[in-house]
């Protein structure tokens, strides 16, 4: 088997493209709850604590000389990429949440009966043994 073979099956089967299906939307919805967080969640929190913009957050460890730039610790992007992750957590809990109780209410939901020329059939032929 060549190595074009191979990776077309590869390509192919369903779990590769589940994954790439998943990464796609997983970073499209990274960029909407980044913008939720942004845009938002934090402009009402940084009104309450006085007007304060998460981002520009920063303790300066060198100030800048000449050409250089400042070297800073930009510990308010940090809070908010962790506001970012805290939001993507849960909601992808409440997802796979509903998805297990999903399931089990699949598991849990009696078969369905069998169709009645089929419970006529069994009954035919459950009269057609004792007949022996």
């Amino acid at each position: 088997m060549g190595i074009v073979q191979e990776f077309k099956e590869f390509a192919v089967k369903g779990n590769a493209v589940d994954m790439a299906v998943g990464i796609i939307i997983g970073a499209a919805f990274g960029k909407v709850v980044s913008s939720i967080v942004d845009d938002v969640i934090m402009p009402p929190i940084g009104l309450l604590l006085g007007g304060v913009d998460f981002t520009d957050l920063k303790a300066t460890m060198k100030d800048a000389v000449g050409e250089t730039p400042a070297v800073t610790l930009n510990w308010g992007e940090f809070l908010q990429t962790c506001v970012d992750f805290l939001i993507i957590a849960f909601a992808v809990f409440l997802l796979v949440k509903l998805i297990n109780n999903l399931k089990r209410q699949e598991k849990a939901a009696p078969p369905p009966a069998p169709p009645q020329d089929v419970v006529l059939l069994g009954e035919i032929r459950d009269l057609l043994k004792q007949r022996r």
